[in-house]
């Protein structure tokens, strides 16, 4: 039995059945977690049945695709319903979505979409980084005059969000090897509390916290530390600042529930390219991309379960909008004109029952209005693609991660992820191309190596910014060598009569960028975040002596990170004792707030150098 074989129960139902087991129950629920997802299930409409042992069955019954209740489940055993069993069938399900936020916020005007595969940036401003000492976040603050005023938290929220950060202090402190079922269940018992008082934003964020948790404890291929790393300092973030922020920081703070697609009136677009959407939990499709005559970009999409296969076949499938027959690679050629149109926070074109839409005129990448895209200086589209891709970005701030540059090829170069297409772009910045996806079944990676074996083309590139200290992009589509159309890398196939031959000599690749930051040793204080997760606290109070990692920070000009990684391994390792000599309980908070500062900080500091990286180089003084 898998999670994805489970219907999704409600956060507060799990959190509910955990809290109602003896503490020695509790004490068994992992193993009995682990028991139960090697047991056999069978579905029969809307109820699914998990054959507990030979003779004992539970059904968890979920109408409309979610357990919604305690009562849906069901067990059959002797201590029922005062077992592990059905605690343990909440705790192996996924969460599932919250529901709509209770204060009536106005529902999305489309259906629910397929998941969002390219997975949303969350934001959060965060501390500053220039304290290395940050003030501890305590408990709840207790209700002021001013807490009922409408820019302000309310004491209640006030409360929710303490609990919160609890809940997510607790899993710091434990880390994923101590993060079991009881963990995750206060965290979920925290998101509903928290939706419930209307902090949408915060229950989404703990439920990614629970998510990744139980993904790293099941050995789930796809699951990656940093993501977990910025999964717990967005909900520490967030449940940070319900308590300080006010006005316009605080409505982000709060959020929106499932973001809502909002009318847009009637649009004129113009399709840019498609791209293959493959992702680890076994999601496939199609995105593709458009731009209205203002430049704003939106997509159009079609992810659903089916992996690369179906990526493949949904490309040449019509899009879900409107009266078009246009499938998606013809989209990203041609044009749109919408009536009724809705349009998500993010940019995702909705598909609702009022949408309009037939075929139009598209234009070239060399025409108005797409042309413009190609304008803005390559250092501008990074800093704006950096404020979309931040670890911390604003949900609802909208903006897009893609990078149009006009580039000549220079050839193939070695990096630690393998190979990349090294290019030149104005300002004689030399960006590394990489393959956006390696799946053989997709073209991207022979269309690179292709690519690599033609130095000196000239072509219009749009790639998606890969954060390095370095300028780095996938790539994602460019002109036609010929210079007759546009080819959509991870679906059309290049040839090799396609590439030019060359008609001049070919100029050498330009010096590497000699910038500081690629040579940072920020990566001290990152790898003691990272650490922490896995294994909690205790890992790293265990290091002893990080004055040498201190002291080489410092040389690099990066004293606030020495200061951070002292205080960080500092609070790790204190524990205070009684008159008797006995240990009292470690500082949860206290730590949290530590490993915080650290973790925004070396993200700020990572974006900052990434921006520095795509900035022009200066030209070489002539000397007479």
């Amino acid at each position: 039995m898998t999670a994805a074989q489970l219907p999704p129960v409600a956060p507060e139902v799990t959190a509910t059945l955990v809290e109602e087991l003896s503490p020695r129950l509790r004490k068994r629920l992992d193993a009995a977690v682990t028991k139960l997802g090697a047991r056999p299930t069978h579905r029969d409409g809307d109820t699914v049945t998990i054959a507990v042992d030979e003779e004992t069955d539970l059904r968890m019954h979920a109408p409309g695709g979610v357990v919604a209740t305690a009562d849906a489940l069901t067990c059959g055993c002797l201590l029922a319903p005062a077992c592990v069993h059905r605690a343990a069938a909440a705790c192996a399900a996924p969460a599932a979505d919250p529901a709509p936020d209770p204060a009536g916020q106005e529902a999305p005007s489309e259906a629910a979409s397929a998941p969002h595969a390219d997975g949303t940036a969350s934001e959060s401003t965060g501390p500053a980084p220039e304290s290395t000492t940050p003030a501890p976040y305590g408990t709840a603050s207790a209700p002021d005059s001013t807490a009922s005023a409408p820019d302000v938290a309310s004491p209640a929220q006030r409360v929710a969000a303490d609990a919160v950060w609890s809940a997510a202090a607790a899993v710091l402190e434990a880390g994923v090897e101590g993060a079991g079922a009881v963990a995750q269940a206060a965290l979920l018992r925290a998101a509903h509390t928290a939706r419930l008082q209307h902090l949408p934003r915060a229950a989404g964020a703990a439920l990614s916290v629970v998510t990744l948790l139980r993904a790293a404890r099941a050995g789930d291929p796809s699951y990656r530390t940093p993501d977990l790393v910025t999964a717990l300092a967005e909900l520490l973030g967030t449940a940070h600042r319900v308590g300080t922020a006010s006005g316009a920081e605080l409505a982000a703070v709060r959020g929106r529930a499932r973001g809502p697609y909002s009318p847009d009136g009637s649009l004129r677009l113009y399709g840019l390219f498609t791209e293959p959407v493959v992702t680890d939990s076994g999601h496939g499709g199609a995105r593709t991309w458009v731009a209205g005559p203002d430049g704003r970009l939106c997509t159009v999409g079609d992810v659903a379960p089916g992996g690369v296969g179906r990526a493949l076949g949904v490309a040449d499938r019509a899009v879900r909008l409107g009266e078009s027959a246009l499938t998606h690679r013809e989209l990203g050629r041609a044009g749109l004109a919408v009536s009724g149109a809705t349009v998500s926070p993010d940019g995702r074109l909705g598909a609702g029952k009022g949408v309009k839409a037939v075929t139009a005129r598209g234009a070239a990448w060399t025409e108005p209005p797409l042309a413009a895209l190609w304008e803005t200086p390559p250092l501008q589209q990074a800093v704006r693609a950096l404020r979309a891709t931040s670890r911390y970005a604003d949900p609802d701030a909208g903006g897009s991660d893609l990078l149009f540059l006009d580039v000549e090829l220079r050839g193939a170069v070695r990096d630690p992820g393998g190979t990349c297409l090294l290019a030149s772009c104005d300002g004689g910045i030399a960006v590394r191309l990489a393959v956006a996806d390696d799946d053989p079944a997709l073209a991207h990676r022979d269309n690179l190596m292709l690519l690599a074996t033609a130095p000196g083309a000239r072509l219009r590139i749009i790639g998606r910014l890969l954060p390095a200290l370095h300028p780095r992009l996938a790539l994602l589509a460019c002109s036609h060598p010929t210079g007759e159309g546009t080819i959509d890398l991870g679906f059309d196939r290049l040839r090799r009569a396609d590439l030019p031959v060359p008609d001049a000599p070919v100029h050498p690749a330009p010096p590497e960028p000699g910038d500081s930051g690629a040579n940072s040793p920020l990566h001290l204080l990152e790898r003691r975040v990272e650490q922490t997760v896995p294994a909690g606290r205790a890992a790293l109070g265990m290091l002893g002596d990080v004055s040498a990692e201190a002291r080489r920070l410092r040389r690099a000009g990066l004293p606030t990170a020495a200061g951070l990684l002292a205080a960080l391994c500092a609070s790790a390792a204190r524990r205070e004792r009684d008159a008797f000599g006995r240990l009292l309980p470690a500082d949860t908070d206290g730590f949290a707030t530590h490993w915080l500062a650290a973790a925004r900080y070396t993200s700020a500091v990572s974006e900052s150098l990434c921006a520095a990286a795509w900035e022009p180089r200066p030209e070489p003084a002539v000397t007479g």
